[in-house]
C-alpha cells in the first residue's frame, strides 16, 4: 500500500521517492517479548526485525543529550536550545571538528557502556542461541537538516568480509527520528537479492589477492562499495519497496549482513538532528573480521 500519510517531500541524495507509489512501504514492528522462536523467523522471512521500546528510552534520550552537550561547542546546535532536543544551529558548523568528537566519543566508556546495555545484550544472547562478541568498531552518525547528505543502498557484508557472514547489525536510533529526520529505509526482501550479489561479486573476486578480494573498494566493487545512491531507480529495477518507519527513542531495528538499506535525506521542518548508532553482533567463537578490531573514525575508509 502507498504510505500517503507521510506529509512531506521525501528524498534520499536529494531524488524524490513518491508517497503515493507502491515504491514505498513501512516496516512491519515486532515486540521483543515475543517468543525468540517467532522473532528468528521473521528475521529469516524479513533480512529484519524492528524491536520496539527493547531500551528504556530515559537511557537513549540521556545518552542523546550526553553526546549533544560535548557537540554543542561546534556550532552544530541552536543557541539556547537544550542539547537532548538536537536541534540545529542557523549556522554551518565546524565539520572537521564535530568528526573529531565524533571519534573520540565512540572510545569513551559511557559510549561503550550504552552500546553494551544489558537489555540489549541479553536479547542478542538469546536471539542467536550463545555468547555473543560485540565489535569493538563502532559507529555513531548525524545528520543535519538540509545537508543533502544521505547514506547510499548497501548491504554490511561488503565492509566485513573478512570474517564470519553469520552476524547480525544492530541499528539504534539515538532519540526519535522521524521520516523526516532521515532514518534508515530497508528494500523490501534485499536480504536474498544481498546474497546473490555477494555470490556474482565473490566469483568476480576470485583471482584477486587475498587483502583485494575483501576489500570494499576492490576494482569489482563500485566506488565507496554502494550498490546504488539512486534509490527509486532500485525500487523500479528490482520491483520492490522501501520500507520507512517513525523510529521512537528504545527502539532497535536487527537486521541480516545480506539485508540492502539506505537513509533518507533529512527534511525536518523543526531543525531536529539525527542521530543513531550502528553496532555489529556475532557469536563469541566465530571469526572476527580483523579490521573490526579498531575504533571506528569518520572516514576511515571500511
Amino acid at each position: 500500500m502507498p504510505v500517503e500519510d507521510v506529509a512531506i517531500r521525501l528524498t534520499a541524495a536529494g531524488k524524490p521517492l513518491d508517497t503515493t507509489s507502491n515504491r514505498l512501504g513501512r516496516l512491519l514492528a515486532s515486540d521483543p517479548a515475543l517468543p525468540i522462536e517467532e522473532l528468528r523467523a521473521r528475521y529469516a522471512r524479513d533480512g529484519y526485525i524492528w524491536l520496539k521500546g527493547l531500551l528504556d528510552p530515559r537511557d537513549v534520550n540521556d545518552f542523546r543529550g550526553w553526546a549533544f552537550s560535548d557537540l554543542a561547542g561546534t556550532g552544530l546546535l541552536r543557541p539556547g536550545s537544550a542539547p537532548a532536543m538536537g536541534l540545529a544551529g542557523p549556522a554551518e558548523p565546524d565539520r572537521p571538528d564535530i568528526d573529531r568528537r565524533l571519534a573520540r566519543l565512540v572510545r569513551t566508556a559511557r559510549f561503550e557502556g550504552f552500546c553494551a546495555d544489558r537489555r540489549l545484550a541479553a536479547f542478542i544472547d538469546a536471539f542467536i542461541g550463545g555468547s555473543s562478541a560485540l565489535l569493538k568498531r563502532k559507529m555513531m552518525r548525524l545528520t543535519r537538516p538540509g545537508s543533502g547528505v544521505a547514506t547510499p543502498a548497501h548491504y554490511d557484508l561488503i565492509y566485513l568480509r573478512g570474517g564470519s557472514s553469520d552476524l547480525v547489525t544492530a541499528w539504534i536510533p539515538v532519540g526519535d527520528i522521524s521520516v523526516a529526520e532521515g532514518g534508515l529505509a530497508y528494500l523490501e526482501g534485499s536480504h536474498t537479492l544481498g546474497q546473490q550479489m555477494e555470490r556474482d561479486f565473490s566469483a568476480r573476486n576470485a583471482d584477486l589477492s587475498p587483502e583485494e578480494r575483501i576489500s570494499a573498494y576492490n576494482v569489482n566493487m563500485s566506488k565507496g562499495g554502494w550498490v546504488s545512491k539512486d534509490l527509486p531507480d532500485m525500487a523500479e529495477k528490482f520491483d520492490a519497496r522501501w520500507l520507512i518507519a517513525d523510529y521512537e527513542a528504545g527502539d532497535v531495528v536487527l537486521h541480516s549482513p545480506f539485508m540492502i538499506h539506505a537513509s533518507t535525506d533529512n527534511v525536518s521542518e523543526t531543525g531536529r538532528i539525527r542521530l543513531s548508532i550502528d553496532i555489529r553482533f556475532q557469536d563469541v567463537d566465530s571469526a572476527i573480521d580483523a579490521r573490526w578490531g579498531n575504533h571506528w573514525f569518520p572516514g576511515d575508509n571500511l
